[in-house]
Protein backbone atom coordinates (compact mmCIF):
# COMPACT_ATOMS: atom_id res chain seq x y z
CA UNK A 1 0.00 0.00 0.00
CA UNK A 2 1.89 3.38 -1.26
CA UNK A 3 1.47 6.11 1.11
CA UNK A 4 1.83 9.75 0.22
CA UNK A 5 4.26 11.67 1.85
CA UNK A 6 5.16 15.41 2.62
CA UNK A 7 8.72 16.18 3.32
CA UNK A 8 9.09 18.68 6.52
CA UNK A 9 12.36 20.15 6.83
CA UNK A 10 12.67 21.93 10.47
CA UNK A 11 15.51 23.22 12.90
CA UNK A 12 15.90 21.32 15.74
CA UNK A 13 17.82 22.25 19.22
CA UNK A 14 20.30 19.13 20.03
CA UNK A 15 21.34 20.38 23.55
CA UNK A 16 22.30 23.28 25.21
CA UNK A 17 24.91 23.89 28.21
CA UNK A 18 25.51 26.82 30.58
CA UNK A 19 28.31 26.88 33.39
CA UNK A 20 29.55 29.59 35.75
CA UNK A 21 32.71 30.47 36.38
CA UNK A 22 34.76 33.01 38.34
CA UNK A 23 37.87 34.03 36.86
CA UNK A 24 40.36 35.69 39.95
CA UNK A 25 43.71 36.68 39.15
CA UNK A 26 46.20 39.59 39.65
CA UNK A 27 47.96 42.01 37.01
CA UNK A 28 50.81 43.90 36.74
CA UNK A 29 51.05 47.12 35.22
CA UNK A 30 52.77 47.60 32.17
CA UNK A 31 56.20 49.17 32.81
CA UNK A 32 55.41 51.84 29.95
CA UNK A 33 51.99 52.86 32.42
CA UNK A 34 51.95 55.08 35.08
CA UNK A 35 51.20 54.31 38.38
CA UNK A 36 47.41 54.06 39.87
CA UNK A 37 46.08 55.60 42.26
CA UNK A 38 42.33 55.27 41.76
CA UNK A 39 39.91 53.34 39.14
CA UNK A 40 37.59 55.45 37.57
CA UNK A 41 36.06 52.76 34.75
CA UNK A 42 36.63 49.16 34.22
CA UNK A 43 34.74 47.67 31.15
CA UNK A 44 34.91 43.75 29.75
CA UNK A 45 34.97 41.57 26.90
CA UNK A 46 34.86 37.82 25.94
CA UNK A 47 36.35 36.77 23.48
CA UNK A 48 35.84 32.82 22.46
CA UNK A 49 39.10 31.78 20.80
CA UNK A 50 37.81 27.83 20.08
CA UNK A 51 34.88 25.84 20.92
CA UNK A 52 35.27 22.31 20.16
CA UNK A 53 32.68 19.67 20.15
CA UNK A 54 34.03 16.39 21.45
CA UNK A 55 31.75 12.92 22.79
CA UNK A 56 29.22 14.51 25.16
CA UNK A 57 31.20 17.59 26.17
CA UNK A 58 32.18 20.85 24.42
CA UNK A 59 35.85 22.55 25.22
CA UNK A 60 35.73 26.05 25.09
CA UNK A 61 38.85 28.18 24.92
CA UNK A 62 38.92 31.95 25.16
CA UNK A 63 40.01 35.07 27.32
CA UNK A 64 38.67 37.90 28.93
CA UNK A 65 39.72 41.31 27.81
CA UNK A 66 39.79 43.56 30.34
CA UNK A 67 40.20 47.78 30.40
CA UNK A 68 40.85 50.11 32.87
CA UNK A 69 40.85 54.26 33.00
CA UNK A 70 42.46 55.13 36.30
CA UNK A 71 43.59 58.35 37.86
CA UNK A 72 47.56 57.98 37.65
CA UNK A 73 50.32 59.55 40.20
CA UNK A 74 51.69 61.78 37.44
CA UNK A 75 51.06 65.36 37.94
CA UNK A 76 47.73 67.03 38.64
CA UNK A 77 46.56 63.38 38.59
CA UNK A 78 46.63 62.61 34.59
CA UNK A 79 44.40 60.12 33.50
CA UNK A 80 45.54 56.95 31.78
CA UNK A 81 44.56 53.46 30.45
CA UNK A 82 45.73 50.00 30.49
CA UNK A 83 44.59 46.58 28.60
CA UNK A 84 44.77 43.10 29.85
CA UNK A 85 43.45 39.33 29.54
CA UNK A 86 42.92 36.60 31.53
CA UNK A 87 42.94 33.20 29.80
CA UNK A 88 39.62 30.51 30.72
CA UNK A 89 39.41 27.00 29.30
CA UNK A 90 36.42 25.44 30.27
CA UNK A 91 34.58 22.17 29.78
CA UNK A 92 31.01 22.33 29.34
CA UNK A 93 29.24 18.91 29.49
CA UNK A 94 26.11 18.62 26.25
CA UNK A 95 24.71 15.21 26.28
CA UNK A 96 24.28 13.76 23.09
CA UNK A 97 26.58 15.45 21.26
CA UNK A 98 28.99 14.05 18.81
CA UNK A 99 32.95 15.50 17.57
CA UNK A 100 31.41 15.91 14.03
CA UNK A 101 28.52 18.58 15.33
CA UNK A 102 28.14 22.35 14.56
CA UNK A 103 28.34 24.09 18.38
CA UNK A 104 27.80 27.96 18.86
CA UNK A 105 29.61 29.63 21.47
CA UNK A 106 28.63 32.25 23.76
CA UNK A 107 29.27 34.18 26.82
CA UNK A 108 28.58 36.81 28.85
CA UNK A 109 30.34 38.83 32.05
CA UNK A 110 28.10 38.74 34.64
CA UNK A 111 29.92 40.91 37.35
CA UNK A 112 33.16 42.36 37.12
CA UNK A 113 35.40 43.95 39.55
CA UNK A 114 39.11 45.49 39.23
CA UNK A 115 40.77 46.57 42.31
CA UNK A 116 43.72 48.20 43.01
CA UNK A 117 46.74 45.88 45.37
CA UNK A 118 48.79 48.69 45.63
CA UNK A 119 50.17 51.14 42.25
CA UNK A 120 51.95 48.20 40.00
CA UNK A 121 49.47 45.45 40.75
CA UNK A 122 45.30 45.40 40.29
CA UNK A 123 43.01 41.92 41.02
CA UNK A 124 41.06 41.20 38.53
CA UNK A 125 37.95 39.24 39.07
CA UNK A 126 34.91 38.01 36.77
CA UNK A 127 32.21 35.71 36.45
CA UNK A 128 31.27 34.42 33.54
CA UNK A 129 28.44 32.46 32.11
CA UNK A 130 29.66 30.09 29.27
CA UNK A 131 26.93 29.06 27.25
CA UNK A 132 26.89 26.47 24.21
CA UNK A 133 24.27 24.94 21.96
CA UNK A 134 23.79 22.77 18.81
CA UNK A 135 21.34 22.71 16.40
CA UNK A 136 20.43 20.53 13.77
CA UNK A 137 18.69 20.55 10.56
CA UNK A 138 15.78 17.43 9.86
CA UNK A 139 13.90 16.10 7.31
CA UNK A 140 10.64 14.41 8.59
CA UNK A 141 7.99 12.50 5.94
CA UNK A 142 4.00 13.36 7.37
CA UNK A 143 1.95 10.80 5.49
CA UNK A 144 -1.22 12.86 4.20
CA UNK A 145 -3.20 9.82 2.56
CA UNK A 146 -3.47 6.32 0.05
CA UNK A 147 -4.41 7.11 -3.14
CA UNK A 148 -8.50 6.98 -4.02
CA UNK A 149 -7.79 3.76 -5.72
CA UNK A 150 -7.36 1.69 -2.47
CA UNK A 151 -10.72 1.50 -1.52
CA UNK A 152 -10.19 2.58 2.08
CA UNK A 153 -11.73 4.38 4.22
CA UNK A 154 -9.52 7.70 5.14
CA UNK A 155 -9.86 10.62 7.78
CA UNK A 156 -7.82 13.47 6.72
CA UNK A 157 -7.27 17.18 7.90
CA UNK A 158 -5.53 19.96 6.77
CA UNK A 159 -3.17 21.75 9.05
CA UNK A 160 -0.69 24.90 8.90
CA UNK A 161 2.87 24.15 9.48
CA UNK A 162 6.18 25.63 9.56
CA UNK A 163 8.82 24.77 6.63
CA UNK A 164 12.20 25.85 6.90
CA UNK A 165 13.61 26.95 4.25
CA UNK A 166 17.00 27.76 5.09
CA UNK A 167 19.04 28.56 8.05
CA UNK A 168 22.73 30.28 8.07
CA UNK A 169 25.34 32.04 10.28
CA UNK A 170 27.51 34.64 8.74
CA UNK A 171 29.71 37.46 9.80
CA UNK A 172 28.25 41.18 8.85
CA UNK A 173 31.67 44.13 8.92
CA UNK A 174 31.32 47.23 8.69
CA UNK A 175 34.37 49.91 8.39
CA UNK A 176 34.07 53.71 8.87
CA UNK A 177 36.56 56.41 8.44
CA UNK A 178 36.06 59.43 10.66
CA UNK A 179 38.20 62.31 10.31
CA UNK A 180 38.25 64.77 13.82
CA UNK A 181 36.17 68.27 13.05
CA UNK A 182 38.74 71.69 13.41
CA UNK A 183 37.40 72.30 16.19
CA UNK A 184 39.08 69.52 18.44
CA UNK A 185 42.90 69.05 18.61
CA UNK A 186 45.07 66.37 17.64
CA UNK A 187 45.01 62.85 18.91
CA UNK A 188 47.86 61.36 21.17
CA UNK A 189 46.25 58.12 22.87
CA UNK A 190 42.22 56.94 22.97
CA UNK A 191 42.07 56.67 26.43
CA UNK A 192 38.21 55.00 26.55
CA UNK A 193 35.96 54.22 23.76
CA UNK A 194 32.12 53.88 23.72
CA UNK A 195 30.33 51.99 20.36
CA UNK A 196 26.88 51.80 20.85
CA UNK A 197 24.03 50.48 18.36
CA UNK A 198 20.71 52.02 18.42
CA UNK A 199 17.16 51.70 16.54
CA UNK A 200 18.93 48.50 14.91
CA UNK A 201 16.40 46.72 12.34
CA UNK A 202 16.97 44.04 9.94
CA UNK A 203 15.33 43.03 6.46
CA UNK A 204 15.53 39.83 4.15
CA UNK A 205 14.87 40.32 0.71
CA UNK A 206 15.90 38.63 -2.76
CA UNK A 207 19.40 40.36 -2.13
CA UNK A 208 20.06 39.49 1.13
CA UNK A 209 20.12 40.36 4.82
CA UNK A 210 20.40 44.08 5.56
CA UNK A 211 21.19 45.24 8.31
CA UNK A 212 20.45 49.44 9.36
CA UNK A 213 20.23 51.63 12.46
CA UNK A 214 22.60 54.10 14.36
CA UNK A 215 26.36 53.53 15.65
CA UNK A 216 26.73 56.08 18.78
CA UNK A 217 30.35 56.70 18.99
CA UNK A 218 31.88 58.06 21.96
CA UNK A 219 35.76 58.79 22.23
CA UNK A 220 37.47 60.18 25.53
CA UNK A 221 41.78 61.06 24.28
CA UNK A 222 44.37 62.26 25.63
CA UNK A 223 45.02 65.50 22.55
CA UNK A 224 48.69 66.03 21.22
CA UNK A 225 49.70 69.11 22.74
CA UNK A 226 52.27 69.93 26.03
CA UNK A 227 49.52 70.27 28.25
CA UNK A 228 48.49 66.71 27.92
CA UNK A 229 44.39 67.93 28.38
CA UNK A 230 41.37 65.09 28.17
CA UNK A 231 39.21 66.25 25.18
CA UNK A 232 36.15 64.22 23.82
CA UNK A 233 34.64 63.52 20.68
CA UNK A 234 31.22 62.08 20.09
CA UNK A 235 28.95 61.35 16.86
CA UNK A 236 26.90 59.15 14.86
CA UNK A 237 27.61 56.76 12.27
CA UNK A 238 24.44 55.32 10.36
CA UNK A 239 24.56 51.61 10.19
CA UNK A 240 23.93 49.89 6.77
CA UNK A 241 25.50 46.09 6.49
CA UNK A 242 24.22 43.16 4.39
CA UNK A 243 25.13 39.79 3.62
CA UNK A 244 24.33 37.54 0.58
CA UNK A 245 21.94 34.91 1.34
CA UNK A 246 20.44 32.04 -0.96
CA UNK A 247 16.94 34.06 -0.36
CA UNK A 248 16.06 34.86 -4.33
CA UNK A 249 13.61 31.86 -4.28
CA UNK A 250 11.64 33.87 -1.27
CA UNK A 251 10.06 36.93 -3.74
CA UNK A 252 6.74 37.01 -3.88
CA UNK A 253 6.02 34.04 -2.09
CA UNK A 254 3.27 34.96 0.90
CA UNK A 255 3.66 33.65 4.35
CA UNK A 256 7.60 34.05 4.88
CA UNK A 257 8.51 34.67 8.33
CA UNK A 258 12.32 35.05 9.30
CA UNK A 259 14.47 35.58 12.31
CA UNK A 260 17.56 36.80 12.30
CA UNK A 261 19.85 37.72 15.51
CA UNK A 262 22.32 40.00 15.91
CA UNK A 263 25.29 39.78 18.50
CA UNK A 264 28.60 42.13 18.55
CA UNK A 265 31.52 39.74 18.10
CA UNK A 266 34.08 43.22 18.10
CA UNK A 267 34.27 46.60 18.10
CA UNK A 268 37.30 48.35 17.43
CA UNK A 269 38.54 51.89 17.01
CA UNK A 270 42.14 53.41 16.28
CA UNK A 271 43.69 56.79 15.42
CA UNK A 272 45.42 57.03 11.79
CA UNK A 273 47.08 60.01 10.10
CA UNK A 274 44.36 61.62 7.78
CA UNK A 275 46.24 63.23 4.43
CA UNK A 276 48.23 65.37 6.29
CA UNK A 277 49.88 63.15 8.32
CA UNK A 278 48.12 64.54 11.63
CA UNK A 279 46.75 61.89 14.28
CA UNK A 280 42.95 62.83 13.27
CA UNK A 281 41.14 59.73 11.35
CA UNK A 282 39.28 57.39 13.36
CA UNK A 283 39.10 54.13 11.88
CA UNK A 284 35.67 52.21 13.55
CA UNK A 285 35.09 48.42 12.68
CA UNK A 286 32.39 46.48 13.60
CA UNK A 287 32.00 43.28 13.26
CA UNK A 288 28.52 41.09 14.27
CA UNK A 289 27.49 37.46 14.11
CA UNK A 290 24.19 36.94 12.10
CA UNK A 291 21.74 33.35 13.04
CA UNK A 292 19.32 33.24 9.86
CA UNK A 293 16.19 31.46 9.85
CA UNK A 294 13.42 31.60 7.38
CA UNK A 295 10.66 29.78 7.26
CA UNK A 296 7.32 29.56 5.13
CA UNK A 297 3.56 28.61 6.60
CA UNK A 298 2.42 25.63 4.50
CA UNK A 299 -1.37 23.99 4.63
CA UNK A 300 -0.25 20.14 4.55
CA UNK A 301 -2.82 17.65 5.10
CA UNK A 302 -2.30 14.50 7.59
CA UNK A 303 -3.80 11.16 7.31
CA UNK A 304 -4.79 10.65 10.92
CA UNK A 305 -6.68 7.05 10.83
CA UNK A 306 -7.87 4.43 7.95
CA UNK A 307 -9.82 1.61 7.60
CA UNK A 308 -11.13 -1.10 4.86
CA UNK A 309 -14.51 -3.18 4.53
CA UNK A 310 -12.68 -5.73 2.56
CA UNK A 311 -9.34 -6.40 4.93
CA UNK A 312 -7.98 -5.75 8.41
CA UNK A 313 -5.65 -2.59 8.32
CA UNK A 314 -3.48 -1.51 10.77
CA UNK A 315 -1.55 1.73 10.73
CA UNK A 316 2.22 2.17 12.11
CA UNK A 317 2.68 4.91 14.22
CA UNK A 318 5.30 7.58 15.16
CA UNK A 319 4.81 10.64 17.30
CA UNK A 320 5.86 14.39 15.48
CA UNK A 321 5.93 16.75 16.71
CA UNK A 322 4.54 19.95 14.29
CA UNK A 323 5.21 23.48 14.89
CA UNK A 324 2.60 26.32 14.19
CA UNK A 325 3.81 29.79 13.91
CA UNK A 326 1.59 31.66 17.00
CA UNK A 327 3.23 35.45 16.68
CA UNK A 328 6.07 37.62 15.77
CA UNK A 329 5.97 40.42 17.92
CA UNK A 330 8.54 43.06 18.14
CA UNK A 331 7.48 44.84 21.04
CA UNK A 332 9.38 47.84 23.40
CA UNK A 333 9.21 48.63 26.80
CA UNK A 334 10.12 52.30 27.71
CA UNK A 335 11.81 53.52 30.97
CA UNK A 336 12.27 56.72 32.51
CA UNK A 337 14.34 56.73 35.46
CA UNK A 338 16.02 59.64 37.80
CA UNK A 339 19.80 58.96 38.09
CA UNK A 340 21.14 60.82 41.08
CA UNK A 341 25.18 60.93 42.41
CA UNK A 342 25.96 60.10 45.98
CA UNK A 343 26.86 62.74 48.11
CA UNK A 344 30.81 61.94 47.99
CA UNK A 345 31.16 61.73 44.19
CA UNK A 346 32.65 65.02 42.07
CA UNK A 347 29.92 66.83 40.19
CA UNK A 348 28.86 66.50 36.67
CA UNK A 349 30.11 69.49 34.43
CA UNK A 350 29.20 67.35 30.67
CA UNK A 351 28.49 63.95 29.96
CA UNK A 352 30.81 62.17 27.77
CA UNK A 353 28.96 58.95 26.60
CA UNK A 354 26.16 57.05 27.96
CA UNK A 355 26.33 53.12 27.70
CA UNK A 356 23.71 50.25 28.42
CA UNK A 357 22.80 46.83 28.20
CA UNK A 358 19.57 45.27 28.83
CA UNK A 359 18.93 41.67 30.07
CA UNK A 360 16.64 39.75 30.40
CA UNK A 361 15.79 37.95 34.28
CA UNK A 362 12.73 35.62 34.05
CA UNK A 363 10.03 34.90 31.68
CA UNK A 364 6.55 33.39 32.22
CA UNK A 365 3.55 31.81 30.06
CA UNK A 366 0.66 33.35 31.36
CA UNK A 367 -2.78 33.26 30.06
CA UNK A 368 -2.67 36.83 28.24
CA UNK A 369 1.10 36.42 26.87
CA UNK A 370 4.84 36.26 27.98
CA UNK A 371 5.33 38.45 31.06
CA UNK A 372 9.00 39.69 30.72
CA UNK A 373 11.11 40.83 33.77
CA UNK A 374 14.79 42.35 32.69
CA UNK A 375 17.36 44.53 34.02
CA UNK A 376 18.37 47.63 32.31
CA UNK A 377 22.31 48.41 33.61
CA UNK A 378 23.21 52.64 32.38
CA UNK A 379 26.53 53.40 33.34
CA UNK A 380 27.60 56.88 32.56
CA UNK A 381 31.27 58.77 31.92
CA UNK A 382 31.43 62.34 32.64
CA UNK A 383 33.33 65.53 32.89
CA UNK A 384 33.82 66.54 36.17
CA UNK A 385 34.40 69.92 37.94
CA UNK A 386 37.10 68.88 40.01
CA UNK A 387 40.74 69.37 38.10
CA UNK A 388 41.81 67.05 40.11
CA UNK A 389 39.80 64.30 39.02
CA UNK A 390 38.34 65.35 35.71
CA UNK A 391 36.69 62.24 34.90
CA UNK A 392 33.84 60.39 36.84
CA UNK A 393 31.73 57.09 36.36
CA UNK A 394 28.21 56.71 38.10
CA UNK A 395 26.18 53.48 37.46
CA UNK A 396 22.93 52.20 37.95
CA UNK A 397 20.74 49.61 37.25
CA UNK A 398 17.13 49.30 36.76
CA UNK A 399 14.45 46.60 36.75
CA UNK A 400 11.84 46.79 33.68
CA UNK A 401 8.55 44.11 32.95
CA UNK A 402 6.68 44.00 29.88
CA UNK A 403 3.38 41.64 28.86
CA UNK A 404 3.93 40.57 24.84
CA UNK A 405 0.38 39.64 24.32
CA UNK A 406 -0.10 36.25 22.04
CA UNK A 407 -3.43 36.00 20.56
CA UNK A 408 -3.91 32.65 21.03
CA UNK A 409 -2.47 29.42 22.33
CA UNK A 410 -2.34 26.15 23.81
CA UNK A 411 0.11 24.78 26.94
CA UNK A 412 2.91 23.37 24.31
CA UNK A 413 3.58 27.02 23.49
CA UNK A 414 7.62 27.50 22.55
CA UNK A 415 9.08 31.17 22.97
CA UNK A 416 12.22 33.00 21.48
CA UNK A 417 13.31 35.74 22.97
CA UNK A 418 15.99 38.85 22.38
CA UNK A 419 16.37 41.93 23.83
CA UNK A 420 18.47 45.11 22.65
CA UNK A 421 18.47 48.67 24.01
CA UNK A 422 16.53 50.33 20.85
CA UNK A 423 17.05 53.92 22.31
CA UNK A 424 19.19 55.75 25.71
CA UNK A 425 19.76 59.35 26.38
CA UNK A 426 20.87 61.21 29.34
CA UNK A 427 19.97 64.60 30.02
CA UNK A 428 21.17 66.45 33.11
CA UNK A 429 18.76 68.49 34.84
CA UNK A 430 21.55 69.82 36.99
CA UNK A 431 25.08 68.83 38.40
CA UNK A 432 23.78 66.30 40.67
CA UNK A 433 20.99 64.79 38.59
CA UNK A 434 20.10 63.01 35.24
CA UNK A 435 17.03 61.93 33.77
CA UNK A 436 17.61 58.38 31.91
CA UNK A 437 15.31 57.52 29.08
CA UNK A 438 15.80 54.07 27.38
CA UNK A 439 13.76 52.22 24.80
CA UNK A 440 14.44 48.40 25.28
CA UNK A 441 13.00 46.22 22.16
CA UNK A 442 11.60 42.98 23.33
CA UNK A 443 11.36 40.74 20.43
CA UNK A 444 9.31 37.32 20.25
CA UNK A 445 9.20 34.51 18.27
CA UNK A 446 6.29 32.03 19.84
CA UNK A 447 5.29 28.70 18.27
CA UNK A 448 2.73 26.49 19.24
CA UNK A 449 4.13 22.95 19.20
CA UNK A 450 1.57 19.69 18.45
CA UNK A 451 2.53 16.37 19.13
CA UNK A 452 0.57 14.04 16.23
CA UNK A 453 0.72 9.68 15.41
CA UNK A 454 2.55 9.76 11.75
CA UNK A 455 1.33 6.76 9.96
CA UNK A 456 4.62 5.73 8.70
CA UNK A 457 3.25 2.16 7.09
CA UNK A 458 0.39 0.13 7.17
CA UNK A 459 -0.08 -3.43 7.68
CA UNK A 460 -2.80 -5.85 6.10
CA UNK A 461 -4.75 -8.87 6.76
CA UNK A 462 -7.53 -10.83 5.39
CA UNK A 463 -11.45 -9.99 7.06
CA UNK A 464 -12.38 -12.85 9.65
CA UNK A 465 -15.59 -13.60 7.23
CA UNK A 466 -16.96 -15.88 10.37
CA UNK A 467 -16.55 -13.42 13.09
CA UNK A 468 -18.28 -10.52 10.60
CA UNK A 469 -21.25 -12.67 10.06
CA UNK A 470 -21.94 -13.03 14.12
CA UNK A 471 -22.27 -9.02 13.80
CA UNK A 472 -25.75 -7.68 13.72
CA UNK A 473 -26.89 -6.29 10.38
CA UNK A 474 -29.12 -3.63 11.75
CA UNK A 475 -28.19 -1.23 14.83
CA UNK A 476 -29.87 1.69 16.29
CA UNK A 477 -27.80 4.13 18.15
CA UNK A 478 -28.12 7.31 20.20
CA UNK A 479 -25.04 9.50 20.01
CA UNK A 480 -23.23 10.83 23.19
CA UNK A 481 -20.56 13.99 24.01
CA UNK A 482 -18.11 13.60 21.65
CA UNK A 483 -19.08 10.95 18.90
CA UNK A 484 -17.84 11.10 15.60
CA UNK A 485 -19.18 9.15 13.06
CA UNK A 486 -15.69 8.04 12.00
CA UNK A 487 -15.51 6.22 15.07
CA UNK A 488 -19.45 4.98 15.26
CA UNK A 489 -18.30 4.07 11.15
CA UNK A 490 -15.11 2.08 11.66
CA UNK A 491 -16.58 0.27 14.51
CA UNK A 492 -19.49 -1.18 13.09
CA UNK A 493 -17.93 -1.65 9.62
CA UNK A 494 -19.44 0.65 7.72
CA UNK A 495 -18.93 4.02 5.75
CA UNK A 496 -19.80 7.71 6.37
CA UNK A 497 -21.06 8.13 3.57
CA UNK A 498 -23.64 5.18 3.68
CA UNK A 499 -24.76 6.16 7.73
CA UNK A 500 -25.68 9.61 6.06
CA UNK A 501 -27.40 7.88 3.19
CA UNK A 502 -29.35 6.20 5.12
CA UNK A 503 -30.24 8.57 7.93
CA UNK A 504 -30.94 11.54 5.42
CA UNK A 505 -28.21 13.56 6.92
CA UNK A 506 -27.00 16.46 4.88
CA UNK A 507 -23.73 16.98 6.97
CA UNK A 508 -21.57 14.81 9.50
CA UNK A 509 -21.96 16.79 12.97
CA UNK A 510 -23.91 14.34 15.86
CA UNK A 511 -25.63 16.23 18.56
CA UNK A 512 -26.15 14.30 21.92
CA UNK A 513 -29.13 12.78 21.78
CA UNK A 514 -29.28 12.27 18.11
CA UNK A 515 -30.70 8.49 16.72
CA UNK A 516 -29.05 7.40 13.91
CA UNK A 517 -29.93 4.06 12.16
CA UNK A 518 -26.43 1.61 11.56
CA UNK A 519 -26.84 -0.81 8.30
CA UNK A 520 -23.82 -3.28 8.13
CA UNK A 521 -21.87 -2.87 5.09
CA UNK A 522 -19.91 -5.69 3.43
CA UNK A 523 -16.90 -4.99 1.33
Amino acid sequence: MELSKTKLHSCREKGKAASQITLDDDYNVPDYRPDIVKVIKESGELKIDEAAPAAGAVWMKGKLIFKVLYRSDQENGKISCLRGELPFQEKLNLEGLSEYDAVKASGEIEDLTIGVIHSRKLNVRAVVVLKAESDMETEQEITGGIGEDCGCEQKRRKSNVMQLLFSKKDICRQKSELVLPSSKPNVQEILWKSIELRNVSTHLDAGGVHLNGEILLSVLYSEEEESDRIQWYETMVPLECSVECDAGELSGLDHVFYKIKTEPVSKDLEVKPDYDGEERMLVMELVQSLDIRVWREEEIELLEDLYSLRQNLTPIVEPMTLEHILVKNDSQCRIVEQMELPENQEKILQICSCEGNARIERTEIQEKGVFVEGILSVELLYITTDDHMPIGVIREIYPFEQLIEIPTRTAQVKIELDCRISQLSAVMTDQEHVEIKAVVALNLLAFDEETIRNITDVSEEAVDVSELQKRPGLIGYIAKDGDLLWNIAKENHTTIAEIMKNNQKKDETLKKGDKILIVKSVG
